[in-house]
């Protein structure tokens, strides 16, 4: 039976906080959730540090740094500058789309591989999962969109609700910039209820889905008319925005079903969205479908009934406490007995993004080139994670990517037969092939900074051993770590990797001694990466 396949039924249903262990098991489960690929370093310092100590650095949300421009084709802003508040020019704003967009990509990747210890990125993605939109044709307002996301990552949703419902991104992708009182437009108001916040029920008569009716979705449209966006690809204002056109706004009052019982929503022309979500906001059943989410993100997909009963509805009556601040809910559920079940290590098949830096932020490879090498390196990679099946800023629908909803499979869909012979392939080419290029320019796996990072080089069982602490969350057979060693040490006694790598601790410039010693860990590594064990976090 694969890693992530088989139901995991919990010993421990606690939400009380974990007071168990604290060892290199624990702090890597907790890291190994919350951020892209932690190095040993990083897993040795939270033990040190301790939990509570761990989980409120990883809840720090950093200041996020904006996009760089990195060619000459977007025609205003410099090199080296962002371009997120420059106007497009006259003459080829085509070219200058292009060149941001591809700034963008890299940019999401770069935030990726160059994380600090900060659930941020990981937060970014779910709520990119949540809200799915896309890239708009002005990337101003994709920026815009995702600064949206950082700044709410671990803020209040009720009010993230409120900003993301005019974020002119979001009126592009589900067509709220065309909702108006003569032709209303049902999509954003569908997805408000079935995907954003109180979710789609099983359907009790027709029109009829538990916790909201089709009345709803055609009230709430009507609510939202009259949203406009402007300033998309101008060449003479610096940012786009959405504004309110009273004149196209419906403002008859809105009659809401006994689901969100009868209410009424008066005309209060650009406020009235607001009114409108402070009455979804009223239903206990935002909290538990978001809840629900945050565990399947974070913990397990499998949401049993006693799962249901004893764990989601703790964390959505935190939630409901709190007025809807997301923090308290995550940091209750980082630190409790339940998160830390070793039968919940290993549990999610990791996603393109997670498999490939894994490997790149575990083994401390980052691109050390000129600015626009660096981007274009960035830019391949997001690309490649496209080809192994995950686009980042493009969800596959508005229900975000289907490994995190769809039933039975959920993330074992990351792992077919199609996208797994890519995985091996990317495994293969960062750690034996030099990895990705541009010209001679060359990202792949840091394989000397890795090893002389972990506890203690020169001995093959300890290297073995930090090994999988860092990559594999249920550990490894004794035969796969007597293969593993028998790989780096070539079949040769113990004694002799000592004497190998202790020759290169000596003289780390002489690439007669320091080839080898790269050559065996490549070689590790690039078993290691195609092991069923490491697929999981």
């Amino acid at each position: 039976m694969k890693p992530g396949e088989e139901v995991v039924v919990p010993v421990s249903l606690s939400m009380d906080p974990y007071a168990g262990p604290w060892n290199k098991e624990q702090a890597a489960h907790l890291l190994r959730r919350t951020i892209f690929g932690p190095t040993f370093q990083q897993i040795t310092s939270a033990v040190s540090a301790g939990m509570n100590a761990t989980v409120a650095q990883i809840l720090t949300i950093p200041v996020l740094d904006p996009p760089l421009t990195v060619s000459a084709n977007d025609g205003i802003a410099p090199i080296g500058s962002t371009w997120v508040n420059s106007v497009y020019p006259a003459s080829n704003p085509g070219a200058s789309e292009n060149s941001r967009r591809e700034s963008l990509a890299a940019w999401a990747m770069i935030r990726i591989n160059q994380q600090s210890l900060s659930i941020r990125e990981k937060m970014c993605l779910f709520w990119q999962n949540h809200f799915a939109a896309e890239f708009t044709f002005d990337s101003r307002a994709t920026y815009n969109y995702h600064k949206l996301i950082n700044t709410h990552a671990l803020g209040n949703f009720k009010q993230f609700v409120k900003d993301i419902a005019i974020d002119p991104c979001m009126l592009v992708f589900l067509n709220g910039a065309t909702n108006n009182v003569f032709s209303p437009n049902e999509n954003f108001a569908r997805e408000l209820l079935e995907l954003y916040t109180v979710g789609k029920g099983p359907q009790i008569a027709p029109g009829d889905y538990t916790t909201f009716k089709e009345e709803d979705v055609l009230a709430g449209a009507k609510i939202m008319t009259g949203w406009r966006i402007q300033d998309f690809n101008s060449t003479t204002v610096n940012n786009t925005s959405s504004f309110f056109h009273a004149q196209i706004h419906d403002t008859t009052t809105k009659n809401l079903s006994e689901h969100f019982g009868n209410a009424t929503v008066a005309n209060a022309d650009e406020n009235e969205y607001a009114n409108f979500i402070d009455i979804i906001f009223q239903q206990p059943a935002v909290a538990t479908f978001i809840c629900r989410k945050i565990y399947r993100y974070f913990v397990n997909y499998d949401l049993t009934p006693t799962v249901e009963d004893t764990i989601v509805a703790v964390l959505a009556e935190t939630f409901i406490n709190s007025n809807y601040e997301i923090l308290p809910v995550v940091e209750q559920l980082l630190k409790s007995d339940h998160f830390y079940d070793i039968a919940l290590r290993g549990t999610i098949i990791k996603n393109p993004i997670e498999y490939m830096f894994s490997i790149f932020n575990a083994t401390h490879s980052v691109p050390n080139y000129s600015l626009g090498i660096n981007y274009q390196l960035y830019f391949n990679a997001y690309a490649l994670c496209t080809t192994i099946g995950m686009s980042y800023f493009q969800p596959p629908s508005v229900g975000g990517w289907t490994a995190y909803y769809q039933a039975p499979s959920f993330t074992r869909l990351w792992a077919n037969s199609s996208y797994i012979k890519l995985r091996f392939d990317f495994a293969s080419w960062v750690t034996l092939a030099g990895g990705i290029s541009v010209g001679t320019s060359k990202w792949g796996v840091n394989h000397l900074a890795f090893l002389n990072g972990l506890s203690n080089p020169s001995s093959a069982p300890d290297v073995i051993n930090d090994i999988v602490t860092v990559f594999c969350p249920k550990g490894l057979s004794a035969t796969n770590i007597l293969t593993l060693k028998y790989i780096l040490t070539n079949g040769l006694p113990d004694f002799e990797w000592t004497i190998q790598y202790n020759d290169y601790a000596v003289d780390p410039n002489n690439t007669t001694v320091s080839e080898p010693v790269k050559t065996r860990v490549a070689l590790v590594l690039d078993r290691l990466f195609k092991l069923p064990e490491f697929q999981t976090i």
